[in-house]
């Protein structure tokens, strides 16, 4: 069991943008594009779509088929108990969470946190506690211990929900390693859960493909930046808070406990 696996977490009852793993990025699947993205990470030995059994969720499946994209099915709701599942099915030693909703993913930064998780000997390690990268940069990895200990005392909702949720916790004992971008970007918004993300997003793709810089190669974060600091009412159209989805589950289980 030595394989480093990438999840990308996706299905298509999204609240805000129904679907959108599926709407056309580069002429592509919006999950194709990024897994694309993700297999070009050095660290990572596959790339699966993580999606659950509802039947919601049976045209992601199909497309995953069609894109020859492994695709795992497991629970809706239980999101930390369908990795643990999947964890098992490809036999991951490693595992790197990402999520559908960003397709924009960089492979660097892909290795950067799964070298960090290596060199530090840690537990789980991440670019998101805290955040510094640009929101739809974000990357976690943990080992498959680490998983199995979450799911066995996770008992939260929000813990179920959002995967890393306990092992980002002082309380869970895991080593954690956090990795920082070169300067803040955690303000730049280049993640989908809106039309108008979606947008922005396509915009940019299309400015950084025409872009004589990055001819002939995958554009990468520098790349996003530089176009960014030519065309900054690129983001202008997008003002949305992050992590709104966390926000929502914590809130709610706030209001539960009430």
């Amino acid at each position: 069991m030595s394989q480093t696996v990438a999840f990308i977490q996706a299905r298509m009852s999204s609240s805000r943008l129904p679907g959108k793993v599926l709407l056309p990025l580069a002429g592509r699947p919006l999950v194709a594009y990024m897994a694309e993205r993700a297999r070009r990470a050095t660290t990572v030995d596959a790339v699966v779509i993580v999606t659950s059994t509802d039947s919601s969720d049976d045209a992601l499946a199909r497309a995953a088929q069609t894109e020859g994209l492994p695709c795992f099915r497991g629970d809706l709701n239980d999101v930390l108990r369908r990795y643990a599942d999947a964890a098992r099915a490809h036999d991951a030693a490693t595992v790197v969470r990402l999520t559908g909703d960003c397709p924009l993913i960089d492979p660097a930064v892909i290795d950067t946190v799964v070298h960090a998780l290596q060199a530090h000997g840690a537990d789980y390690a991440s670019n998101v506690d805290p955040p510094s990268f640009p929101d739809g940069l974000d990357v976690e990895c943990f080992t498959r211990a680490a998983l199995e200990r979450a799911d066995a005392a996770a008992r939260r909702g929000p813990e179920r929900e959002h995967v890393t949720l306990w092992m980002r916790d002082a309380a869970s004992g895991l080593k954690r390693a956090n990795v920082r971008a070169p300067a803040d970007l955690s303000a730049l918004r280049l993640t989908v859960d809106y039309p108008d993300d979606l947008q922005v997003v396509r915009t940019l793709v299309d400015a950084l493909e025409s872009h004589p810089a990055c001819a002939g190669r995958a554009f990468d974060l520098y790349d996003m930046l530089r176009v960014l600091g030519e065309r900054p009412e690129i983001l202008a159209a997008n003002p949305h808070a992050r992590n709104e989805g966390l926000a929502k589950s914590l809130a709610e289980e706030a209001l539960s406990r009430s």
